[in-house]
């Protein structure tokens, strides 16, 4: 007779990862940079930066109704999106740079989602206890009351936590003191509400909850890393042949010792502990190290205490695991750190980055474009004379308002109208862009109305400074 067989599960309970409390100098490292970037994401918009008369005094500033970018003293237009994506590259680059130096240094310093759960831990650690308090809470069965006060106030801090994150990242695209009064009277438009609650959710899940499956399962750099890493790049390993076999010296006997001896690690499981992925770093590189190095601090901290030297867990390049094992000392660090592979990036980002301060210094207080009008590509009026019609936007990038003279050059014969204004001389408000209809005549005994196209060009010049800018564009005749 059959017995039914049920097959194992592919897939096993997701366990949380509770993280040991730990110091050192990569812990000290992690606090000084969670502080620094959140408080720059926290406290950036409630910067102040004086631009002149009806301009935004908010220092950073994405303000989508008038399409402006503001950063400090710096003003970003639309057409100069390339900004942006010159910005994007310089970030993608960076990334390239610091993965091939260093592994996933970024993901375990600086990355939102690593700096949000830590601070999520923090708070958690704060009411719950370290590591083992949270153990015992989490396996608790039995819902007393401590259980409810202790789960009830850590989900209310996070929430909190995540209201801040929500309401800070909406202040960015608008005055934040009046979004501020506006949130609170309940003025503000439903779409900061709806902003902030998104955000808010999101924070308090992937925070408190999804921690390390987000970097895990959702995020793509762990599968893309490894194409920016080779065995130079600078890792955190364990130095196996010093450390194995590891095992418990004050359980083993002095005759087994010398026969068997074992190495440095005592399998104290520190270095599992405190490891905010809950892995083992033992078992060797593994696609969900962060490179946070807390193992480091964690395993020092217990070399110290057994008088053996630091370093049985440390960054360490592949390259070097042979002269090591050999007896011979490793590279040094800045060898590591600049090769082909690590200039590269920097020759590429520093290159990047030259080239859009410089764009940054050059570009003009005026400008304008040229849009020639199509449909139709000219017009017979009834003296004959042949009639171009082109939209030109003028950009006044001063705070005030300015006076634009608009004139042509590069073909005899034209005459320049301009619509709704007499004369050639435009006003454009202060920091804005104008659209304004204009019209190239031709007579017709003239070359242009005779010729299938002419080129020309049309010259905007700012009255007050003198500055001028032009765009090439053509004439369209009988041919």
């Amino acid at each position: 007779m059959s017995q039914s067989h049920t097959p194992p599960s592919l897939y096993s309970a997701h366990e949380p990862v509770f993280p040991r409390r730990v110091t050192g100098k990569f812990r000290n490292l992690k606090w000084i940079l969670m502080a620094v970037t959140l408080g720059i994401y926290y406290l950036l918009p409630w910067l102040r930066w004086d631009r002149g008369l009806n301009l935004p005094d908010q220092a950073v500033l994405v303000d989508l109704a008038n399409r402006r970018f503001y950063f400090f003293w710096i003003e970003i237009w639309p057409h100069e999106f390339y900004f942006v994506a010159g910005l994007l590259i310089m970030a993608g680059l960076g990334l390239f740079l610091f993965t091939s130096a260093l592994g996933r240094v970024w993901c375990g310093y600086a990355c939102p989602q690593t700096v949000w759960t830590d601070l999520f831990i923090l708070v958690e650690r704060w009411i719950e206890g370290d590591r083992n308090a949270r153990l015992r809470l989490y396996h608790q069965k039995q819902l007393d009351l401590r259980k409810i006060r202790l789960r009830v106030t850590k989900w209310v801090v996070w929430l909190l936590i995540g209201l801040a994150t929500g309401g800070a990242w909406v202040f960015y695209f608008a005055d934040a003191p009046t979004l501020v009064q506006d949130l609170v009277t309940g003025n503000a438009h439903a779409v900061a509400y709806t902003t902030m609650a998104f955000l808010t959710l999101t924070t308090f899940f992937f925070g408190g909850f999804a921690r390390e499956q987000i970097c895990i399962y959702a995020c793509p750099w762990p599968r893309i890393q490894a194409a920016m890493m080779d065995e130079d790049t600078l890792t955190v390993g364990y130095r196996h042949w010093r450390g194995e076999p590891r095992g418990k010296h004050r359980k083993i006997k002095e005759a087994q010792v010398e026969t068997s001896p074992l190495g440095d690690c005592i399998d104290c499981m520190a270095c599992v502990n405190v490891c905010p992925m809950g892995i083992d770093i033992r078992d060797g590189q593994q696609m969900e190290c962060i490179t946070c190095a807390l193992c480091i601090d964690a395993c020092d901290d217990v070399m110290d205490k057994l008088g053996k030297p630091r370093g049985l867990i440390d960054y360490m390049a592949l390259s070097d695991e042979t002269r090591e094992q050999a007896g011979e000392a490793p590279r040094s660090v800045w060898r590591h750190i600049f090769r082909p592979r690590t200039i590269l990036y920097t020759v590429l980002w520093a290159g990047i980055g030259l080239a859009m301060v410089y764009a940054l210094f050059i570009r003009p207080d005026v400008d304008l474009t040229v849009a020639p009008v199509r449909n139709p590509t000219f017009v017979v009026l009834s003296d004959g004379s042949i009639r171009n019609t082109y939209d030109v936007r003028l950009r006044n990038k001063h705070g005030e308002a300015r006076e634009f003279a608009l004139t042509l050059t590069g073909a005899d014969g034209l005459e320049l109208e301009l619509e709704s204004v007499a004369g050639h001389v435009v006003t454009v408000p202060a920091d804005s862009a104008k659209l304004q209809r204009v019209y190239i005549v031709s007579p017709k005994e003239e070359a242009p109305a005779l010729r299938d196209a002419t080129s020309l060009r049309i010259w905007v010049e700012d009255l007050i400074s003198g500055e001028r800018a032009s765009k090439q564009t053509s004439f369209n005749g009988k041919g």
